[in-house]
């Protein structure tokens, strides 16, 4: 599939991407060679092929998944700039 100057033009508009006039017919050519490497990877047969994470065989790494108290209300507030009843205090926003 060739994509010629005037959809060139177009997907620039589209893309919100200021293109000279006379850079557009290797804006158009560039965008033709991707739709013909697409094409390509289209017509490679992955059937039958497990989807990868990364090209190198790896396990991710996950913690422990254990229920806690949670009770860390005084660490958490200390760092706070401002705290009131056991809450972070924040500027008035919205009156």
């Amino acid at each position: 599939m060739a994509i010629d100057i005037d959809t060139a033009r177009k997907v620039a508009g589209l893309a919100r991407i200021r293109v000279e006039e006379a850079a557009l017919p290797g804006l158009a050519a560039e965008l033709s060679r991707i739709l013909a490497f697409m094409e390509e990877l289209n017509a490679v047969d992955v059937a039958g092929v497990e989807p990868m994470v990364s090209v190198t065989p790896m396990r991710l790494r996950r913690r422990a998944d254990v229920v806690t108290d949670g009770d860390c209300q005084g660490p958490v507030l200390a760092n706070a700039p401002e705290a009131a009843e056991g809450f972070f205090a924040v500027p008035r926003v919205v009156e």
